[in-house]
């Protein structure tokens, strides 16, 4: 399989090498949150990571169901929800064999999309198409991490992998996905370049 296995993963915990990870819930999942346009409702975290964002939405009252397959990042979201005495789900499965019981009314997407090498995007892609029920949205956050080597000799370089807005209206096909026009809010990242933020509905 190509791009980072489960121990790449699970190493950048061990060595706390975790450059994506911001310490707090991202300003953007809170924007939405705050603004109303965001609500209640059964949501899964795919690639939850350390689980700010699970645990966020625990505390405003979501059904929140995080899904990592590195250990580690299991570990963090259940001992993060368990200090602040949240109640979440948190699944450690593989978000490209992943199945849950029942689709969910939305997904927030923040950081798994850009950690999944480009070959299996279209995979990727179809499981949250599959994930989610017919009118339900995708909170998603695109990362915008392009590279001398990508653009200038073609190296896919990552993660994080630059998901260029033209790759993703190819990926998230308006036959499948409604997207609303741009231009979409840039979300700086502290250690990282900037994600473009933006609500996609199942079609």
């Amino acid at each position: 399989m190509a791009g980072p296995t489960v121990d790449f993963w699970q190493q950048r915990f061990d060595n706390h090498e975790t450059s994506w990870d911001r310490g707090s819930p991202s300003p953007q999942l809170l924007a939405w949150l705050d603004a109303g346009e965001l609500l209640p409702c059964r949501i899964a975290v795919p690639g939850c990571g350390t689980g700010w964002e699970v645990a966020e939405l625990a505390r405003r009252g979501f059904d929140v169901t995080g899904v990592d397959y590195t250990a580690a990042a299991v570990a963090k979201t259940r001992a993060l929800l368990q200090a602040q005495r949240l109640t979440a789900e948190v699944v450690q499965a593989d978000v490209l064999s992943y199945q849950p019981q029942h689709p969910f009314d939305a997904i927030y997407e923040q950081t798994c999309l850009c950690a999944i090498h480009p070959e299996h995007w279209l995979d990727y892609t179809q499981q949250l198409h599959r994930w989610l029920k017919s009118a339900g949205s995708l909170w998603v956050l695109y990362m915008q991490m392009l590279r001398p080597a990508a653009s200038e000799q073609g190296v896919i370089h990552g993660p994080p992998y630059h998901c260029d807005i033209n790759a993703m209206r190819a990926l998230f096909t308006e036959k499948a996905w409604a997207w609303p026009k741009p231009p979409y809010v840039k979300v700086d990242h502290p250690k990282l370049s900037h994600e473009l933020a933006l609500r996609l509905v199942r079609r």
